[in-house]
Parts: structure tokens; sequence; C-alpha cells
């Protein structure tokens, strides 16, 4: 009988253990046996919480976004300055925080993006994923142009974000968050110099 209170923990064990294995070997690599033996858990316990290998891959992808979400609120949170351009800033520094751009988290990111294609579950993790960058551009962007235009330069800048990490994540090394940020802030202010023509 497993002890009362160790299903976080285990979890948390084999999550962290995913990450780990994907970054050596590889998501198509990473067995439940190596990931297991990583985790320094039997084979049966991943089954017991995850069912299969997908199921882990859900998990985790679903503790990066949790992570994601997170580093997007507690900067919005500190904020002293309440403009669109303070909070959009805030959201693109949150998409380039360290859970999302260490090595594991990004080789984890593109494994998923690249699964999501033929998994129905995942799929739906990133359609949520996409909606709420989108969601929270436009609302932003919303307060400082008209609607069309918002909801363009959102578009315009959920592609800037999500393409400078791709390339970043394909270009291996160091990710480079000053050059992103950057170029994002670039974008930022550009779209938002609109209101001022």
């Amino acid at each position: 009988m497993p002890k009362v209170g160790m299903q976080p923990i285990r979890r948390s064990q084999l999550i962290a253990a995913t990450l780990e294995a994907v970054d050596e070997v590889g998501m198509s690599e990473a067995s439940i046996a190596l990931i297991a033996k990583k985790a320094g858990v039997s084979n049966g316990i991943i089954s017991h919480y995850f069912q299969d290998k997908n199921g882990l891959l859900e998990a985790t992808m679903r503790h990066l976004m949790s992570a994601l979400r997170t580093a997007v609120r507690e900067r919005r949170a500190t904020l002293t300055d309440n403009s669109p351009r303070a909070h959009l800033r805030a959201i693109i520094e949150g998409n380039f925080d360290d859970t999302q751009v260490n090595g594991p988290a990004m080789k984890t990111w593109l494994a998923f993006w690249a699964s999501s294609m033929h998994q129905p579950s995942l799929h739906r993790l990133q359609r949520i994923n996409d909606a709420r960058l989108y969601s929270n551009l436009c609302c932003e962007f919303h307060k400082a142009l008209p609607a069309r235009e918002a909801r363009r330069a959102a578009r315009g800048l959920a592609a800037i974000i999500d393409g400078l990490w791709l390339r970043g994540a394909l270009a291996g090394g160091k990710f480079d968050i000053d050059e992103a940020l950057r170029i994002a802030f670039d974008y930022l202010d550009q779209q938002l110099a609109r209101t001022a023509d």
C-alpha cells in the first residue's frame, strides 16, 4: 500500500526524470525504463500514475505550462505601471523565463510540439496554450489599439515569441534571452506607436 502523501512526490520525481531523460537522449529514446531508472522507481510506478509514456509527456507539459503561467503572472503582479505596454512586456518576459528556455525544457517543448500533431490529448494542450497566449496579448493590445489592429498585433507578437523561441532552441547552446527580449520589445513598440499616428 502506497504511503500517504507520496503521489505528489512521485509525480514530481517522474516529471523531473522525464525532463532529464529527454534532455539527454531525446523523446523517442527516453524509454519508460530509462525514466524510471532516473527517478529511482520501478517501471510499474509510471504505469500506475500516468498509464504510459504519452501520459507522462502530457503531465510533463502541464508542469511546464504551469511554470509558464506562473512566470507571466508573477511578473504582471509586481508591475507598478498598469499600462498595456508594461503588461505586454511582462508577458514577453514570462515566455522567455529560465523555466522555459533551459535545455531540458526546450527539448521537451520541441518533442511535445512534434507529438501534438499526432496525439489528440497533446494537440488539445497545444491549442489551449496557443489560445492563452493570443488571448492575453490581444486583451492588452486592445486597450491601446482598435480591435482589428489589436488582433493583428497579437498574432504577430505571438509568432515572434514562438519564432524566437524556436530558433533559439534549434541553435543549440545557451538561449540568448536578452537578444530575444530586444527583438520582441522592438516589435511591441512599433505596434504601440500606431496609437501616436
